[in-house]
């Protein structure tokens, strides 16, 4: 009898380390962006040039790598609080019902302030058919 508790108990032990660091490793994956396209087609009237409406996710506490836009982008911000820095400017902070926009090519980088909550903001760009939505600087 004691000899089975011994072991269920050893195999609970193991059971929690083993989801503890589970959890771990996949929390360390999470990618600090994340880009949905909810939508994306031409534009009557503007030859060449096309929309998109796409949902973006910061995970918390996450900064992106500097980048840019190939078209202009219109940005609503939903939830949390975000930092933006753009390049040759000081970083502006958004909360959520707050509204940017960028101009194409325009480098910057996002920050989540927050460390344990996630932030998300609806985007729309219009840009050139065919071009990248997203491309990184180094």
């Amino acid at each position: 009898m004691k000899r089975t508790a011994l072991l269920l108990g050893l195999i609970l032990t193991i059971g929690i380390a083993l989801g503890v660091i589970g959890t771990q490793a996949l929390n360390a994956q999470q990618a600090p962006m994340k880009r949905t396209t909810l939508i994306k087609t031409d534009l009557a009237g503007i030859e060449g040039k096309e929309g998109m409406l796409v949902l973006v996710e910061f995970a918390p506490g996450a900064v992106t790598q500097a980048h840019y836009h190939s078209g202009e982008e219109l940005a609503y911000l939903l939830e949390g609080t975000v930092s933006m820095e753009i390049q040759g400017k000081s970083p502006v902070t958004f909360k959520p019902g707050d509204t940017f926009h960028l101009a194409p090519k325009q480098v910057h980088r996002v920050k989540n302030l927050s460390a344990t909550v996630p932030a998300k903001a609806l985007t729309f760009t219009i840009a050139e058919k065919g071009q990248p939505d997203t491309v990184p600087v180094k």
